[in-house]
């Protein structure tokens, strides 16, 4: 691993543009909320005066019980016992159970909100910063989580789904025989397949194996691993539910940014429910209210006001945050400073603005993810002799095609020349004309785009004619494109980190963790 180029996301065409607003400071109600010195130390301020010792108590209990199963690194052991200090902080990622990690940018995730946590430890020295991934146990979408690539192959299990993903059992463990016969003999192999047989024990659950896959791998960083599906810290949360369910809160003071948002980029990422809470048994199902009543939907069971109040009460367990208040239940029960998430969690994110502050909870600083690829040398020189740069791959694909089989084409520039002439000359030629007779300009107006459009046909045809000619190239360039993009999307969102690990081990993730930055938000492509 020799080379990194970065590229600001920003400069790259596929990322929303409301997260580029974001970055370049166009959306002014979150000025405070970007990545900065001065915010941080704002929201340390903000945090320490609104989290009080019985919390910090509470989630130092919680964590120090859900993590007591697994063999802690010094540093975890440290962590653990610094959240009762009041000056300690957290920086906060979240992700769900991927089988063994699923795509390799949750690997990216964990790592810069490490990276965040060197950076303020640096700048605020007098302060305890902890690393936390939070795991997104009660969500039930068993069929985006099953099953992780490599270039070779897919792997997955097959178990029974429909409440809360982090209560299944796994007793399909096909996939390890298979995925160590793909990896045996790759120089880390054996230390892929121990790890993934030690995670996936049959009988574990999947919450469980992921904290022992993610502790396995980032322990040595102190990072904590949070599972909110847990009865004590939901019990801290209890007041926000019952304002859900009472008032519907959430709901209300949303609507406003979800409507400037709607307007200026066409959609929101989720859009808020009037009761933003499931009802957590064997499965997870929405709560409405219909009436004066409380249905749990696609279920039977319903309940008045006092009756499901009192089920808050007995077992807060049972209440289950989606995906618009899980930051909310999240920021309730951390000290935390900060969220490092993908573009679409971050635009959630930023819709609950105005909740945050109507529940004088501090809004965290939020930071788009560090995105990484990784490019062969030899893939590089390839790009190199087509005249293109690695940033021509996050463009449209046909038109950098285009562009290539048309570049020092004498007959295309002999037409771009010709057009420019054409602009030239009738523009002259309608200034004067309207002066003399209106119509007269518009007689020139309408000569000028018929002759435009003559060259935009044959220019067409140039095309057409040029991609017979040299159908070579053009496969070149799709062929480039597929190893750069696999299955057409970004490497990161589509390979395991088994398919890096199994060939530099740890020193991948060194390598990864020394490239991040905190303030992330670009892409950074590897050449190796």
């Amino acid at each position: 691993m020799e080379k990194h180029i970065n590229i600001p996301f920003t400069e790259i065409e596929s990322i929303p543009k409301q997260i580029k607003d974001y970055l370049e400071g166009k959306i002014t109600d979150f000025s405070e909320d970007f990545f900065s010195t001065d915010n941080f130390a704002k929201k340390i301020l903000a945090k320490k005066e609104s989290y009080n010792t019985e919390t910090r108590e509470v989630l130092a209990e919680a964590v120090r019980e859900q993590m007591s199963v697994l063999n802690l690194s010094k540093e975890q052991k440290e962590n653990v016992e610094k959240l009762q200090n009041v000056d300690t902080f957290t920086i906060t990622t979240g992700h769900q159970l991927n089988l063994f990690t699923g795509p390799v940018f949750f690997i990216y995730k964990i790592l810069q909100t490490i990276k965040t946590v060197e950076y303020l430890t640096r700048k605020f020295p007098n302060k305890n910063f902890v690393p936390v991934f939070w795991m997104a146990t009660e969500d039930h979408d068993f069929d985006e989580i099953k099953q992780f690539r490599t270039d070779k192959n897919v792997y997955g299990i097959k178990e029974k789904s429909g409440g809360a993903v982090g209560k299944i059992k796994i007793t399909d463990t096909n996939f390890i025989a298979n995925f160590s016969q793909e990896f045996k003999d790759f120089t880390f192999g054996e230390e892929l397949i121990d790890l993934l047989s030690y995670s996936y024990k049959p009988g574990k659950t999947l919450a469980e194996a992921t904290r022992i896959l993610v502790s396995s791998i980032f322990s040595q960083y102190g990072l904590l691993i949070v599972d909110g599906d847990d009865k004590n810290l939901k019990k801290l949360a209890r007041n926000i539910f019952k304002e859900e369910l009472l008032s519907q809160k959430l709901f209300h003071e949303t609507s406003e940014t979800v409507k400037l948002f709607k307007e200026k980029y066409g959609k929101v990422q989720v859009n808020p429910r009037e009761i933003n809470l499931f009802y957590l048994t064997e499965t997870r199902n929405r709560i409405e209210l219909q009436g004066n009543t409380y249905k749990i939907v696609d279920t039977d069971e319903l309940f008045t006001k006092d009756e499901i109040l009192k089920q808050l009460e007995d077992f807060p367990e049972k209440f289950s945050p989606n995906a618009l208040l899980r930051p909310v239940y999240q920021e309730t029960i951390l000290p935390n400073l900060a969220y490092i998430g993908g573009n679409a969690e971050i635009m959630y994110w930023m819709e609950l603005k105005d909740y945050f502050k109507k529940q004088e909870i501090p809004m965290p600083v939020l930071v788009p993810r560090t995105s990484m690829l990784f490019v062969t040398e030899k893939n590089i020189k390839k790009i190199k002799k087509f005249g293109l740069d690695i940033r021509d791959f996050f463009s449209d694909s046909k038109s950098v095609a285009n562009r290539v089989i048309l570049q020092n084409n004498e007959i295309e520039l002999m037409l771009k020349m010709q057009e420019e002439n054409i602009e030239l000359t009738y523009t002259k030629l309608k200034e004067a004309a309207t002066k003399t007779d209106i119509t007269f300009g518009n007689l020139v107006d309408a000569e000028r785009k018929r002759q435009l459009n003559s060259f935009a046909r044959m220019q067409k045809r140039l095309l057409r004619a040029e991609k017979k000619k040299q159908h070579e190239v053009l496969e070149r360039i799709h062929n480039l494109y597929n190893e750069i993009h696999p299955s057409n999307t970004w490497q990161e969102r589509l390979l395991n980190f088994s398919y890096f690990y199994s060939e530099y081990g740890k020193n991948w993730l060194e390598t990864c963790l020394s490239e991040t930055q905190a303030k992330g938000s670009e892409l950074i492509v590897m050449v190796i």
